[in-house]
């Protein structure tokens, strides 16, 4: 059973209601490239909507979240585990909706000792119809896994309606963004800090204003480097396009917010909805829902000058059709700096999405390639989500909708060494 869209950000709703589906042009597949689906959710108790990234741990098993489905219909954190017959698929958690949460969209981070941390964008408590949302802790032991909310959004100062993956850092601190609420209405950025008795305290490390700030705290997760914070925010900036910005500590703790760069739209970038991904030499990389040369979005990099200053590029403008369209996932890079993402719409008949490939080259060009044009059901449909790899060179991702009762795919998509 194929759902419509549930309630999540304002954003998300906002990007999902336009699906532009201009006539297929010929682009050409790379066929030596393999993608099968390794899941295919049922509906119900199993999880439907996954609208969520992947983690995987030392021994190969994925974990994500489905924004619907499980025991009581308000979604699910679930285990796909490696098998001699396939892939098991177990639900850790189904949400009920109520004080511990409903509706838990992109997936959850894993810390060093097992445990999972996730978001939640509705349930909890505060004054926001449904709930404000909740920050969450998964812990196993002795063969189950409990459920903690380690935080009630309000929807005051401190956020609602959390959409976005958790980072952690090496102290066990998680670190977050809100699209709603805040001082401003216009969401934060938060951090989660633990104590040894297992409390935890929650700041507002900022608030965004709608100025040049941006707005709207994205649904990628924060980039943690070098002791700073890199994100971007979708909406608002000097241009109304969003912008990408860094977050830096001070030595009394707290938190300074810099615009690295205001995207411009059309030709430029602009609504960049992903996480930023930290490849070679420094360089940060993104996707954008939106404009770039056709208006479809695009592939950017982000580069520090010598003089500390950033610079942004436009490395691929998507083209519609064949080719896909508005991507909303974050990019992945192997080992010989290729990067891989994917499509939202696009792709065979216009509407299922892709995976694409976009290979360096000399003087700095990139080349696009379509690696996977996503069919529908029983295939996957609708790729939100960008990917995750393995140590042996695989990809992982998450689609909406397709496989076998259209209620969402898990894939492996396996690169070519040819390509």
């Amino acid at each position: 059973m194929q759902t419509t869209n549930p309630p999540t950000t304002i954003l998300l709703l906002a990007l999902c209601c336009f699906a532009l589906s201009p006539a297929p042009k010929a682009f050409g597949v790379t066929p030596a490239s393999t993608t099968n689906v390794i899941y295919s959710f049922a509906g119900n108790e199993d999880g439907e909507y996954t609208d969520t990234d992947l983690v995987i741990d030392s021994a190969g098993n994925l974990y994500g979240t489905s924004v619907l489905g499980g025991a009581s219909g308000s979604g699910t954190v679930f285990q796909l585990t490696p098998s001699a017959n396939g892939w098991i698929h177990t639900v850790l958690y189904s949400f009920t909706g109520g004080t511990d949460g409903g509706e838990p969209y992109k997936g959850v981070t894993l810390d060093a000792q097992g445990n999972l941390y996730g978001t939640a964008v509705t349930g909890g408590t505060g004054a926001c119809e449904g709930g404000c949302g909740v920050a969450y802790k998964l812990t196993h032991s002795g063969g189950s896994w409990s459920q903690t909310v380690i935080h009630y959004f309000s929807g005051g100062n401190d956020g609602s309606g959390p959409g976005a993956g958790l980072t952690i850092d090496h102290h066990g601190n998680l670190y977050g963004t809100t699209p709603t609420g805040g001082a401003n209405g216009l969401g934060v950025v938060y951090q989660l800090n633990p104590d040894a008795s297992g409390n935890w305290t929650f700041k507002v490390l900022h608030t965004f204003t709608g100025g040049t700030d941006g707005a709207t705290g994205s649904a990628g997760r924060l980039l943690l480097h070098g002791g700073r914070l890199y994100g971007v925010a979708t909406a608002g900036g000097a241009n109304a396009k969003g912008i990408a910005y860094e977050l830096k500590p001070s030595h009394t703790g707290e938190w300074t917010l810099t615009t690295i760069y205001a995207f411009q739209g059309q030709p430029d970038a602009g609504f960049p909805y992903s996480a930023l991904l930290l490849g070679t030499s420094g360089k940060l990389y993104g996707t954008t829902y939106y404009d770039g040369a056709n208006n479809l979005g695009s592939v950017y990099e982000l580069s520090r000058t010598a003089m500390g200053r950033w610079r942004e590029r436009v490395l691929y403008s998507f083209q519609g059709g064949s080719d896909g369209q508005n991507s909303l996932g974050n990019l992945v890079i192997d080992a010989a700096g290729n990067l891989y993402g994917t499509t939202s719409e696009g792709g065979a008949s216009g509407s299922y999405g892709t995976i694409f490939k976009l290979t360096p080259g000399t003087h700095g060009t990139w080349t696009e390639s379509v690696v996977h044009r996503f069919q529908g059901p029983p295939d996957g449909s609708s790729a939100y989500n960008g990917m995750v790899g393995d140590a042996a060179g695989n990809f992982y991702g998450a689609t909406v909708h397709g496989g076998v009762a259209d209620d969402g795919t898990i894939y492996q998509f396996t690169p070519s060494e040819n390509e």
